[in-house]
């Protein structure tokens, strides 16, 4: 059972890594297209949700050719900083911030829709910095969509498969996630362990789901 443990853990940090990454990039995408208005904004919007419908095996191909070492961007890391991203669990995280990078997005974006302007002008009268308003006013308001958002990406980033596989690969004890290795013991006839990690992984995303379910609750009701 210990590659049970072993892969929960390691999906948990892949998917703690790349929510975080997506913390930073979602809700400073999501207030730009909240607030901004720009040519071709919807058509940004649209790009950006890409992921969210188009098949996580697609997606790892592409990542697959950007960052191998003949992509341009994989090519560039090898010669200029001798980084290899493909088959390590840094590469799992590009992928998982990919996939769920809309799911932390579109609420981040609405949430911040949804403020009332007056309270951010009000703050604004009395001399408070743009900055300032934002982490001040804004950011406390729209929290909480925000967070089901993330726990929504979270859920969603430890059963990530597709793009993760064709990333990074399946190597025990570094690139190998939860449901990779789900998958990997159905096909070996471990039929034991594929049941143990798949009530762990569903317990997960139970308790997950139940926090997100709670906060949107919470949320309509105030």
């Amino acid at each position: 059972m210990d590659i049970a443990w072993i892969a929960l853990l390691l999906s948990l940090k892949i998917a703690g890594w790349a929510i975080l990454i997506n913390l930073v990039l979602g809700i400073s995408v999501g207030y730009l297209l909240a607030r901004k208005q720009f040519y071709g904004k919807e058509l940004l919007d649209t790009l950006l949700t890409l992921p969210m419908v188009m098949p996580p095996t697609v997606l790892g191909y592409y990542l697959l050719v950007l960052l191998g070492r003949n992509g341009w961007i994989g090519h560039f890391l090898q010669d200029t900083f001798n980084i290899n991203l493909i088959f390590t669990w840094q590469g799992a995280v590009i992928a998982s911030v990919i996939v769920t990078f809309p799911l932390i997005f579109k609420p981040a974006r609405a949430a911040f829709e949804s403020i009332d302007r007056q309270y951010e002008q009000a703050a604004s009268v009395l001399g408070i910095s743009v900055l300032a308003i934002f982490f001040r006013v804004t950011l406390p308001l729209a929290w909480r969509g925000i967070l089901a958002g993330v726990l929504l990406a979270f859920a969603r980033a430890l059963g990530e498969f597709g793009a993760t596989l064709m990333v990074a690969g399946s190597i025990p004890g570094k690139t190998q996630t939860l449901s990779i290795a789900i998958y990997e013991a159905v096909q070996a006839g471990q039929d034991a362990i594929a049941n143990t990690m798949v009530i762990i992984i569903s317990i997960v995303c139970i308790i997950i789901l139940l926090l997100a379910k709670q906060l949107s609750a919470y949320k309509a009701n105030y």
